[in-house]
């Protein structure tokens, strides 16, 4: 478990710098585009890099946030009820977030094999769609195997939720 647990946590670890060093690149698109404008000539393709660029920062950081119970939670009921009860609710919660984003990385793959026969790319600077589809479902199917080691680890008494809250200040 801890092999597979340092295998994901590296992959996870990849796909967020992946997600940073797209975020970094589309500000600098955009700051390039915006002074561009200022004098007239606009970068080309920028719209594209931007919406491409997207999808990369946030499946990118996606991973992560399911691997440490990071995603929105409405706690409202939290404390009325008991902890086991809560302990149930995050299994659960950490199962169908593998079985949300396994359908969405099928249904992306069903996708990209669409774009690749099609021949889709992106309007101004035809960025072939595939590449990044084939990227988004990467990045879920990630997702979904984080998630499932997190409901594996919450079963196994091994609540990592708790200590990042801990962690945190």
């Amino acid at each position: 478990m801890r092999s597979l647990r340092s295998v994901v946590d590296r992959l996870i670890g990849l796909s967020n710098i992946l997600g940073s060093v797209a975020l970094a690149l589309v500000t600098i698109v955009i700051l390039i585009d915006v002074i561009g404008r200022y004098f007239g000539a606009p970068l080309r393709g920028a719209q594209d890099i931007g919406q491409m660029g997207m999808v990369i920062i946030v499946f990118g950081g996606m991973a992560y946030c399911g691997r440490h119970g990071g995603h929105i939670a409405i706690d409202i009921f939290e404390n009325a009820f008991p902890p086991r009860m809560n302990r149930v609710i995050d299994i659960c919660v950490a199962f169908l977030g593998v079985v949300l984003f396994g359908a969405v990385a099928w249904k992306v793959i069903q996708s990209a094999q669409l774009s690749l026969m099609l021949n889709l790319a992106t309007n101004i600077i035809q960025l072939p769609k595939a590449w990044f589809q084939w990227a988004l479902a990467g990045f879920s199917i990630l997702t979904a195997l984080g998630m499932f080691l997190r409901g594996l680890e919450l079963i196994l008494r091994e609540d990592r939720r708790a200590e990042h809250k801990e962690a945190m200040p």
